[in-house]
């Protein structure tokens, strides 16, 4: 079986998964569209399929799933349309920006049959899959606590970040659900820091570009979450998990894994240089899982409800931020998610 796929949005991330479908023998790439023409024109030149408008996309009886790359506040609506429409959906986090709009949009989904898969691509980076796999494994014994570091190499522009629903909601957010996966339990208890150190101009946005964040479950575990939006080295990205017999992490990587030893002393290559090509390899698996759960019939995941839960942590975050305390993310949600959103992992 191929799987016909129609893109909406030709920007930065569709381009990213233009790159992953055309590239993945099971998929064709159908049909692009974006409000921009050209940006449409050029990206359906580059991989030889059509320019559509959105509407002869969700009618076309020649596309079986749909990849959303359009802006955030156009998530939720077009997801319902294509669901009812009887696609697939591959869409790119966050479903939107409202919690209580998430929770509307996954009861259509849910209604409809739909599959949806939401794009936490780090869960795919094979690095960060080894990670997984050892505590999976119980070689580091039962999980106490989680360390990310995600810090971007510059920050976005300003007009950006207003639409973005803030650093939270768009590049915390993969840290929310990286924490999840690694921690195996649900969250309770959020507590964030934030400032703004980088660009002022992002603080007279609403914005903070600066934030470190406390998840804690029910159970004890924590995971610390550190972010900024500028990194004068590269993209970082780390991770570190300490469990009851010993410690796993994944360190930083780079285009070329050499080190040059001379009279200068030690150097390795820089780090890549932002999420394009750093997670090219995880962008690829994470479009392979969503065609096998098309193909399969089977649940997509991430799911729908992780990406409800993943907003949820950023909105108690902010609001952690904002009243100076620590905040349990049923004052978010009204519930927890069921644990059986673990099994399997």
């Amino acid at each position: 079986m191929t799987v016909r796929f129609g893109l909406l949005g030709a920007g930065r991330i569709g381009k990213v998964h233009a790159k992953a479908v055309s590239s993945n023998p099971k998929a064709k790439l159908v049909a692009v569209a974006d409000a921009f023409e050209k940006a449409a024109t050029d990206l359906a030149g580059q991989y030889s399929c059509e320019v559509r408008s959105i509407a002869d996309i969700l009618a076309a009886k020649d596309i079986d799933a749909v990849v959303i790359c359009t802006p955030t506040d156009t998530h939720a609506d077009l997801i319902e349309q294509f669901t009812k429409a009887g696609k697939a959906i591959f869409c790119e986090k966050p479903i939107d920006l409202n919690v209580e709009r998430v929770k509307a949009c996954l009861k259509v989904v849910d209604a409809e049959g739909g599959t949806l898969m939401v794009g936490f691509n780090r869960r795919f980076d094979p690095h960060f899959m080894a990670v997984h796999d050892v505590i999976a494994k119980g070689e580091i014994g039962d999980v106490e606590m989680v360390t990310i570091i995600s810090r971007d190499p510059g920050a976005p522009p300003v007009d950006y970040i207003k639409r973005s629903g803030g650093i939270l909601r768009d590049m915390t957010i993969h840290d929310f659900d990286l924490a999840r996966f690694l921690l195996g339990e649900e969250i309770e208890t959020v507590s964030a820091q934030a400032s703004v150190l980088v660009d002022k101009a992002i603080g007279e946005a609403g914005d903070h570009d600066s934030v470190s964040v406390m998840l804690a479950t029910a159970s004890g575990k924590h995971a610390t979450i550190s972010n900024s939006r500028r990194a004068t080295y590269g993209y970082d990205q780390r991770i570190e998990v300490h469990g009851s017999k010993g410690a796993v992490s994944a360190e930083n990587q780079r285009p070329v894994s050499i080190e040059v030893a001379n009279a200068s002393g030690y150097t390795r290559p820089p780090l890549h240089d932002f999420f394009m090509t750093r997670y090219t390899e995880a962008y690829a698996l994470e479009i392979s899982a969503f065609i096998d759960a098309v193909e399969s019939k089977s649940p997509a995941s991430p799911s729908g409800l992780d990406g409800l839960i993943a907003l949820a942590l950023a909105d108690a975050a902010l609001k952690s931020i904002q009243e100076g305390r620590a905040v349990k993310v049923s004052e978010i949600t009204g519930v927890m998610a069921d644990k059986s959103v673990f099994q399997g992992r």
